[in-house]
């Protein structure tokens, strides 16, 4: 019996350890799991800390490279002084630099690359650093990357710099009236153009640049309804019953032989123009060669603050990004030296910048001809200057009224709302090879629409605000957009939700035309809380700084106040003085700079604690009066803003501004640069001492504007043509400063072409 049993718990362990063996080993098995899941949860979470530093310090090589670009193109435009200039062509004689010129007040003579036409289909580039012989690789990468140098061959990029310091503030005083000394001219756009060959000495030291063009195969549009006809080739005549009618462009104009008139429809009015009168053989339908001479864009002054919002950006190059009428400017104010992107048609209207803070989109407006300056937009590389795409020719009807890049997804969609009736939101694909491909497109709102953001860290959700509304919208799967609308839960809904911004736990913080600021939860349309009060009039810019806190400013009281990261008041703030106007937009540079763009137009830069200095000044309303002085690197400008304003040519800055009490139409030198004549739209007409600014008369001659003054050559006379038809003819007494009226011309449509100066001599 007990054989037995020793037999049957032998067997019965037996049976027992596979089992428990396998037990163990499945034990042993989760275990290893379990510690082999925590080490990969570990390492995890170690790469995404390391992706997340690499992928700042890939950030600031991207910038570090495209200041090192700036820079070294900058040194290679500028030749040395005694190198001589190459011929064009070797069978050629040698021809002029473009844009040389040299004054007989000592300034020194500057340099214009030829510049291609703004549209041209058929332009072909490469996109590498170096030209096809260079030993360099080519650069291939994803299309958010920097394509090329800072100097692009395309036709959409110019660039100055200023050899003076920063610009004088209003206060400046007046200068002396003494000739400037010259000054060394240095210019980072002197690179030659593909039909313009450079000095040995020259070819030596510079290396050819090359970048993606503006279009390839691709052009704007297929149809060529974008090509421009700017170009005198575009003339041509056909016979009619009223005389000759010419086409320039999309403006029909018709010429009567009889008296020498040009009759011409601008905005729907008709516009009669009369020849000189020493050109009494003149032939309208002759076309002449274009000059060989070719403008390039030196320096832009101003700002557009007092109707567009979100339009000043820090770059990592160090330069401010903001517009003006239809270029885009790169200011470095440190450096004073501006480039430009000008390829655009029209007035732009609102900008962008990538999350890598190399990319910019920038919206224009319809221009009045629909065919030639259609409202599109344009993305581009704010290093190369090179135009990527091209989005909406065909799709917007009025302009491009805000846009915005997606951020959690590395800024591969844009978003645009159309300043059309019904503010339609699209999303584009703008790296499709296609030159960008609409996603999605639904109508917006019936009111009007200030700002559209891509939240920064949910996929595919954007936030819209506008008159009466704010508005939270998610992009499907299926690229369909659904929306909610902001509820305010009984309090006081605002006019107008006048800016975004968003907080570091991806709250919206929004800013209303009350004065109040509004916190909306992530993932909510509700209000979490309500800062009651904060300025006094609307609150224009929301800036969130990279430590957490936010700033708001008002664009009534010209306040700007800092909050902690829960939006609690710090108790730090500052206001700007009133004459720069309210606050428009808040942008943070480098440590505690802050740079604000103003509704006068102002661009100051500063900290609140220390205060705000003047980068950009411009005038406020219509400008019409523009002198230039005779003989020193100035120009007067007189505006609807009713302020006459001396700028030095050299140092782009303000010498003085002075408030004159009247909207300026015109205004003129007189020959020996000792007074200046400015004409107002009450039909009077004011002269001043420019060196101390004192009013030294003042006439009134009609009830219509002063549309023109001229001095003669030996500047005993001056004439003024008001918009009543008359000329208003004055002798110069005591060196300007007393007028004696001899009479006047009354202008009848057949004599005004043969009134002209030239019966002065």
């Amino acid at each position: 019996m007990e054989g037995n049993q020793d037999r049957e718990s032998r067997s019965s362990r037996a049976s027992d350890s596979p089992g428990d063996t396998m037990n163990d080993v499945y034990a042993a098995w989760h275990e290893m799991l379990e510690g082999e899941g925590a080490g990969l949860a570990a390492r995890v979470g170690e790469l995404e800390v390391r992706c997340a530093r690499q992928a700042e310090e890939l950030l600031c090589l991207r910038s570090t490279l495209a200041d090192a670009l700036r820079r070294l193109n900058a040194l290679e435009g500028r030749p040395p002084s005694a190198a001589p200039a190459a011929p064009a062509a070797p069978a050629a004689p040698a021809a002029p630099r473009n844009g040389s010129y040299a004054g007989s007040t000592g300034t020194p003579s500057r340099e214009l690359r030829i510049r291609q036409p703004a549209y041209r289909e058929t332009a072909k580039r490469t996109s590498s650093y170096g030209s096809s012989a260079s030993s360099l690789p080519q650069r291939r990468g994803p299309q958010h990357q920097s394509t090329g140098s800072l100097q692009s061959d395309s036709p959409a990029s110019s660039s100055s710099l200023s050899p003076a310091p920063s610009p004088s503030p209003r206060a400046t005083p007046a200068p002396l009236h003494t000739p400037h000394p010259p000054q060394a001219y240095r210019s980072r756009n002197n690179s030659t153009s593909s039909n313009q060959s450079a000095s040995p000495a020259v070819n030596s030291l510079t290396k050819r640049w090359s970048s993606t063009g503006d279009f390839g195969a691709h052009g704007l549009i297929s149809n060529n309804r974008f090509t421009t006809a700017k170009s005198l080739l575009n003339l041509y005549s056909k016979p009619s019953q009223n005389g000759s009618i010419l086409k320039h462009g999309t403006h029909t104009c018709q010429y009567n032989e009889e008296d020498g008139s040009m009759r011409m429809f601008l905005r729907g009015r008709p516009v009669v123009l009369y020849g000189s009168s020493d050109q009494d053989a003149l032939d309208p339908a002759k076309v002449a060669p274009p000059p060989q001479n070719k403008l390039k864009l030196e320096w832009v002054y101003g700002y557009r603050g007092k109707d567009c919002r979100s339009n000043l950006y820090l770059l990592p190059t160090g330069e401010i990004v903001y517009f003006v009428a239809a270029v885009v400017v790169l200011f470095n104010v440190e450096e004073r030296c501006q480039r430009h992107y000008t390829g655009h048609t029209d007035d732009v209207k609102c900008i962008a910048v990538h999350p890598n803070k190399l990319i910019i989109a920038s919206g224009q407006c319809a221009g009045h001809d629909r065919l030639d300056a259609r409202p599109h937009v344009r993305v581009w590389n704010s290093v190369s200057l090179a135009t990527l795409a091209v989005l909406g020719a065909t799709q917007l009807e009025r302009a491009a009224a805000c846009v915005a890049f997606s951020r959690a997804d590395g800024g591969a969609l844009l978003a645009c709302v159309d300043d059309a009736p019904d503010h339609a939101l699209s999303v584009w694909d703008w790296q499709r090879p296609d030159k960008g491909h609409c996603l999605a497109e639904t109508k917006c709102s019936v009111d009007t629409v200030v700002a559209v953001e891509f939240h920064p860290l949910d996929r595919n959700q954007i936030v819209t605000c506008g008159k009466n509304h704010i508005a939270f919208w998610t992009l499907d799967s299926t690229n369909m957009l659904y929306k909610r609308m902001g509820v305010f839960e009984g309090r006081d809904k605002p006019k107008y939700v006048t800016c975004l911004g968003f907080n570091h736990n991806g709250d919206v913080v929004s800013g209303d035309s009350s004065g109040n600021i509004s916190v909306w939860a992530r993932g909510t349309n509700s209000v979490a809380k309500l800062l009651r009060g904060v300025h006094e009039g609307p609150v224009f810019s929301v800036a969130v700084l990279k430590e957490g806190h936010v700033l708001t400013a008002g664009g009534k009281d010209g306040r700007i106040v800092m909050f902690d990261p829960e939006m609690n008041p710090t108790g730090l703030e500052n206001t700007i003085e009133g004459h720069y106007g309210g606050v428009r937009v808040v942008a943070e540079g480098r440590g505690s700079q802050i740079f604000i763009g103003t509704t006068k137009n102002c661009i100051l830069h500063g900290d609140l604690e220390l205060g705000f200095s003047p980068a950009v000044l411009g005038h406020v309303d219509e400008l019409w009066g523009l002198a230039a002085h005779p003989t020193l690197p100035q120009f007067a400008t007189a505006g609807w803003d009713r302020l006459l304003q001396l700028w030095d040519g050299l140092s782009h800055s303000t010498v003085w501004s002075k408030d004159i009490d009247e909207r300026a139409q015109c205004c003129a030198w007189s020959r020996d640069g000792g007074v200046l004549a400015v004409g107002c739209l009450s039909g009077a007409w004011l002269v001043f001492e420019p060196a101390s600014r004192q009013l030294l008369a003042r006439h009134h001659d009609g009830a219509e504007p002063i549309q023109t003054i001229q001095y003669s050559p030996d500047n005993s006379l001056v004439a003024l043509g008001s918009r009543d038809n008359f000329i208003y003819v004055y002798r110069v007494e005591d060196d300007g400063a007393r007028y004696t009226r001899l009479g006047k011309c009354l202008c009848t449509e057949k004599k005004r072409r043969r009134v002209n100066y030239h019966s002065y001599k």
